[in-house]
């Protein structure tokens, strides 16, 4: 039956409420449809697709925006266009043949001079990975992020050979971004903004610029650090001093403006997916911030499936939401999914108080500084006399805008505790109150985890043990005896121990859609990173600093995504036939877990040992990549098998994959579990009828080693999980060999009937198989959740 008379129809009766109607607001939907459906009648998809809307309103064809009521078009990651229009109408919609998928738009958000040679890049000569794949020459690498600010040093083309002939992209020039602003580096700048104006209205055009420039300053860093090329001397406000460099040097860069002032919206967001892929990308890299919704309702993940069929790697941020648990977004296996680690790099910044505690804190400040040898009196903003008459002492704690009293505050050093607004807004309202420093306090909730910021004014960040401290000392004092101290900056401090840690913010698992899929993948710097930055924005991210500084240190998972986008491009330029799932079990399998003292890594936050659901498979270690020996390969219909052993139906797998799925053969070969993954996720459920509960993980490598070899399975099983490899042995005659095995687990129930009713248990193992030369390694979980009741 031909999609158009039925979706008129259901449209028309649909659309007998118009927006603002009957109590209902129109919001922007995402519609996935069969391509093969459309009418002959129509020349185009945007025809068939424009025609459906404007026949299901009532308005005149004058109501609808300039351009006609679509948003946008979608034709090579995903089919379908974007639209404004009413729940009932897209409910309706949603059940019209043709119709794959009507996804609600969502609005997500944003989520280096010592981390190439951290990650052994940086050396003389050149290392392995560089060398072999030419600094990813010829490799693009598509950053969806605020754009890009392209006259950046970072981004110069001196020695970069022609446009490479297969690329398709183009150069959108608007205001501070003129046509020439293209080079040989920078291939291709595109930018979306028509979702963000369907659901905020006009862009303030005073405020962005309607092109791909940079005004924000993350997507400028985002890009450096994937791709930036070697510049010397780099800083920010004299600290990090050294050579900037990106992962990909000479890799190319197209940007993708997707991310505006009111946030990154889902259509725009799946606009450059789909640009990308007609553009001819080699990598994708997305430091934007997931929600947690069924793979067929998310439109990053669906976009995301789109590009990797394309054989496109896609690197996606994991989220800041850490320390919690359950936290990790962008959790579709096809992305790799990246959380952040520190490097051995600080910049320390401590208290000094009056009655002689000194407590840690880290800082990169780098305007006047406070009177050596002066102690200056110290008030805790959450305290009386903090808060103006018009605030409450929690916002004074906050320190938000307008909460603190001038007559108290000036000429001393705040306190205010970490939360609600950014930590960058905290010092620009003590500054404009009249205060001469600030120290932000972490909560319990923060623990321990420090990050340095860019702060408009002498201040600092100490953890959630020390605060207390801070404030015990300021609540015992008295008029006659106050509270007093000072900040120490002592610049940059390199070598530290212990390296790399989790990150605080860091998201962790388990992965809250598909537990049998660990979450993140892996960790990389992302901890006080220092990359490009535009000219024209301050390095506080606040509209009152006027300081301008051509690198600034961010931290974010955010900036750990772009680390392992440059490193995906460098294996792809080394191995141009590898598939996106073999590059990232390279990367993953070689990754290590253990830190600079030759000790687990730790969690930053408590300084407890850190587990796989904080750094999936570890730390990644460009160098091992390289050569991983073994690789676990992965084919877009096996997504579609994992799909169906996930109980979606049909329709919901036909939404992801523009596939026809019947699920009834791979609903009987096994689980979600048997995805050829690098890592291995099983969650056991005591019921009490069983004293041993059991599963089995069904895997395939490929020798990508070289010629023969033999591997042998090393098992470092759960603590009190039984682990067993059948065959233990893999013998390999040539390249590119596949061998199967299967991973059988079990777990007693024992401990689980002596936990609290809905406790879970969480045990890390590991399989390596060695050959003598390469060590694959792959985590394995098992977690044990009790009874409910």
């Amino acid at each position: 039956m031909a999609l158009l008379p039925t979706l008129l129809l259901v449209l028309a009766v649909a659309a007998g409420v118009s927006a603002g109607e009957g109590g209902e607001e129109e919001r922007t939907y995402i519609v996935r449809v069969d391509a093969d459906a459309k009418p002959s009648v129509y020349p185009t998809h945007a025809h068939w697709y424009e025609a459906a809307v404007m026949s299901a309103s009532d308005s005149s064809s004058s109501g609808w925006p300039e351009g006609g009521p679509l948003i946008h078009t979608y034709s090579a990651a995903f089919h379908g266009f974007s639209a404004r229009m009413t729940p009932s109408t897209a409910a309706a919609l949603a059940s019209a043949p043709g119709v794959a998928a009507v996804l609600p738009e969502r609005v997500r958000r944003l989520a280096t001079t010592r981390s190439p040679r951290f990650l052994g890049l940086l050396s003389s000569p050149p290392s392995a990975l560089l060398a072999d794949s030419d600094f990813g020459a010829d490799l693009v690498i598509a950053v969806l992020d605020t754009g890009i600010s392209p006259a950046h040093r970072s981004f110069h083309d001196r020695g970069l050979g022609p446009v490479p002939v297969r690329w398709r992209g183009a150069c959108s020039a608007g205001p501070g971004f003129p046509p020439a602003s293209c080079t040989r580096k920078l291939v291709g700048a595109r930018f979306f903004a028509k979702g963000y104006e369907a659901a905020s209205g006009p862009m303030n055009a005073s405020a962005e610029a309607r092109s791909p420039l940079d005004t924000d300053g993350h997507g400028t860093h985002t890009a450096s650090i994937a791709a930036g090329r070697y510049a010397f001397p780099a800083s920010t406000l004299g600290y990090a001093r050294g050579v900037a460099a990106g992962m990909a040097p000479k890799a190319r860069l197209a940007a993708y403006k997707v991310c505006w002032a009111g946030g990154c919206f889902d259509s725009d967001i799946l606009a450059a997916f789909d640009a990308a892929v007609a553009d001819g990308v080699d990598v994708v890299s997305l430091s934007v911030g997931g929600v947690v919704v069924p793979y067929y309702l998310d439109a990053i993940a669906i976009g995301a499936f789109g590009a990797t069929e394309a054989g496109i790697v896609v690197s996606a941020s994991a989220g800041n939401g850490g320390p919690g648990g359950v936290t990790v977004t962008n959790v579709a296996p096809w992305m790799a999914t990246v959380g952040a680690g520190s490097m051995d790099r600080a910049f320390p910044a401590n208290v000094r108080l009056g009655d002689g505690q000194v407590l840690d804190g880290v800082s990169v400040y780098g305007g006047p500084a406070l009177e050596p040898g002066k102690m200056y009196e110290l008030v805790y903003g959450g305290s009386s006399g903090g808060a103006s008459s018009s605030s409450s002492g929690y916002s004074a704690s906050m320190c938000l805008d307008g909460s603190l009293d001038p007559a108290t505050v000036r000429g001393k050093i705040l306190v205010c505790d970490r939360g609600v607004n950014s930590r960058a807004a905290k010092g620009d309202v003590v500054h404009r109150a009249g205060g001469v420093g600030m120290v932000l306090a972490n909560g319990a909730f923060d623990g321990e985890g420090l990050v340095a910021d860019c702060h408009v004014l002498p201040a600092t960040a100490i953890g959630a043990a020390a605060g207390d401290k801070l404030r015990k000392y300021i609540s015992s004092s008295t008029k006659q005896r106050p509270a007093t101290g000072t900040i120490l900056f002592e610049g940059t401090r390199l070598g530290v121990h212990p390296a790399p840690v989790v990150a605080a913010f860091s998201a962790r698992g388990p992965n809250p859609q598909s537990p049998e899929i660990l979450k993140p993948d892996l960790i990389a710097p992302g901890l006080n990173i220092l990359a490009a930055w535009p000219s024209g924005v301050g390095p506080a991210g606040v509209p009152s600093d006027v300081r301008r500084t051509e690198f600034n240190i961010l931290s974010g998972t955010s900036m750990a995504c772009p680390h392992v986008s440059g490193l995906a491009a460098l294996l792809k330029a080394a191995h141009p036939t590898w598939s996106p799932a073999a590059i990232k079990s390279a990367l993953m399998t070689t990754a290590y877990v253990k830190d600079n003292r030759n000790g687990t890594m730790t969690d930053e936050s408590t300084g407890a040992i850190a587990d796989a659901f904080d750094f999936g498979a570890g730390h990644v270690d460009p160098m091992r990549a390289m050569d991983p020996g073994l690789v676990y390969d992965i084919a877009p219909a096996d997504y579609v098998t994992f799909l169906c052993n996930l109980n979606y139906t049909e329709q919901n797998i036909r939404a992801i994959t523009r596939r026809t799925a019947d699920c009834r053969g791979a609903r009987r070969a096994g689980h979600a579990g048997n995805l050829n993954y690098p890592s291995m996720s099983a969650t056991f459920v005591a019921d009490g009828t069983k004293a041993t509960m059991r599963t089995h993980f069904i895997r395939t490598a490929t020798n990508v080693g070289g010629g023969r070899a033999t591997y042998r399975a090393e098992v470092r099983a759960p603590k009190g999980c039984n682990v067993t490899v059948r065959p233990s042995e893999l013998a390999f005659r040539r390249d590119g060999q596949k061998l199967s095995f299967v991973v059988r687990v079990e777990a007693p129930v024992a401990a689980a009937r002596k936990m609290e009713p809905g406790s879970s248990l969480v045990r890390s193992g590991a399989l390596t198989w060695t050959d003598g030369r390469h060590a694959v390694r792959s985590p394995i979980v098992v977690t044990v959740q009790a009874p409910l009741e």
